[in-house]
């Protein structure tokens, strides 16, 4: 199966040939735990999910090894720590599981390695100590710095080249005074709070891009496959990360850069200062993660996706339909791959879902009966029994009592039938009474 995606490094789609098909690699930026995942950083990795199986279903699940990293060194984590009077471990490792169990709500497949920042330290240390000694890096006031103007390719993922940058004077990280060029960005920073390692060029912190460098190199190796993750991250952060391992490693780190577009809520972007931020860990506690999921699939991904309350609404009652024709056997269970192919369009293949491709894309995993019952405790669901084995009974008294025209107790078991479907629905089941009986799902 020949695999096309949309290359950001050469802003144009290609077929996917892996250096080696028994070890397709990929990379994706993952979360820097000091806090909640919001449900844009949600879809960044919904989309590196389906690659992932989408990799796994052509190459063998065995033969494709995705990375996701967990950044555990970041100023706002040491920040928080001593605000709180806590180890750092002690925030990390609470938002870190955070994470994990949000998207595997979602039905997100955890990756096959998940490097934490504060074990490649070394790694980091040792891809800083090549840059200075090679003339690509140089140290400032208890800093390193990494010199863009060293590096001619600087600007080829996002177009912000080095002219550029002067034109518009960016600030980049640490104080202007003690960079060589306002676009230089930092490798490593002086100790804070306590908080550093020893290094040949003075105890101190990594920087923010040098820790994927490090962990990308470390766990896939020089030169990865694929590199994916938000468009919000292509500058700097990708950027910089090409400039500091091509400069270390003489190689070009990542074939294919696979990049999704913003979630927006409405017509307005997500952000604090607006108070819309949707946070997964509160989305999964009104909706399922399935709907969550299809809601994030609904767009391709490289197009701006709308968060409404009404996109959510209609995923579920997609997910209703695909799992009733689940359960009658009515949709096809053979895999048409083709959209998928054609750079992962979901929004094409969700128009076209079968059984099968629904796993791939991560849906349809439960049990159509599981699926309408939602998140029902087991008390919850042997009360709801009762009350529709109940209503059954006073049904089928009603029916006999009409038969032996016995018209008051006839009337009698049908209002009692009545009564318990509004109770029901008012605890938020739906009946749907059938050839083999009633059934019951969740509104």
């Amino acid at each position: 199966m020949e695999l096309k995606l949309y290359n950001s490094l050469t802003r144009q789609k290609e077929v996917f040939t892996p250096q080696d098909p028994k070890r397709v690699t990929m990379y994706n930026c993952g979360p820097t735990v000091y806090s909640y995942a919001h449900i844009g950083n949600a879809r960044a990795a919904v989309v590196a999910d389906v690659l992932f199986r989408v990799l796994r279903y052509i190459y063998g699940e065995e033969n494709v090894v995705y990375a996701r990293n967990i950044t555990d060194i970041d100023d706002k984590i040491i920040a928080g720590a001593k605000e709180h009077g806590v180890e750092i471990s002690d925030i990390t490792e609470k938002y870190a599981k955070i994470y994990n169990d949000d998207l595997a709500a979602l039905n997100c497949l955890m990756p096959t390695v998940q490097p934490k920042a504060t074990d490649n330290i070394g790694g980091m240390i040792e891809i800083i100590s090549k840059l200075i000694e090679d003339n690509y890096a140089y140290e400032s006031d208890g800093h390193v710095f990494f010199d863009v103007s060293k590096y001619d390719d600087y600007g080829k993922l996002s177009g912000n080249t080095l002219d550029a940058l002067k034109k518009g004077d960016r600030v980049g990280e640490g104080e202007v005074a003690r960079k060589k060029n306002s676009a230089d960005f930092v490798l490593w920073k002086p100790e804070l709070d306590g908080v550093g390692w020893d290094a040949p060029f003075g105890r101190g912190r990594p920087g923010w891009h040098i820790e994927c460098s490090a962990m990308a190199k470390e766990t896939l190796g020089e030169t990865i496959d694929i590199h994916c993750g938000g468009v919000d991250l292509k500058f700097p952060h990708h950027e910089n990360e090409i400039a500091q391992s091509e400069c270390a490693h003489g190689k070009t780190m990542a074939k294919y850069w696979v990049h999704n577009e913003f979630l927006n809520m409405g017509s307005e972007k997500m952000s604090k200062s607006l108070g819309n931020v949707k946070l997964i860990h509160d989305l999964t506690k009104d909706w399922e993660g399935e709907v969550i999921r299809l809601a994030l699939l609904k767009a391709h991904y490289r197009s701006e996706l709308i968060w409404t309350e009404d996109l959510l609404r209609e995923s579920k009652a997609q997910l209703d339909g695909l799992y009733r024709d689940k359960a009658a056997g009515t949709r096809s269970e053979k895999l048409d791959f083709s959209f998928m192919l054609d750079d992962m369009n979901t929004a094409e293949s969700l128009a076209h879902l079968t059984i099968e491709l629904g796993e791939v894309l991560g849906l349809l995993q439960k049990d159509p009966e599981d699926w309408f019952k939602g998140d029902t405790s087991a008390d919850e669901e042997a009360e709801i029994d009762a009350l529709v084995s109940e209503r059954d009974a006073e049904k089928n008294k009603a029916i006999a009592a009409k038969k032996s025209g016995d018209k008051a107790a006839m009337g009698a078991h049908f209002k009692r039938s009545d009564e318990i479907r509004d109770q029901l629905k008012d605890m938020g089941i739906v009946l749907e009474d059938g050839a083999d009986g009633t059934t019951w799902r969740r509104a």
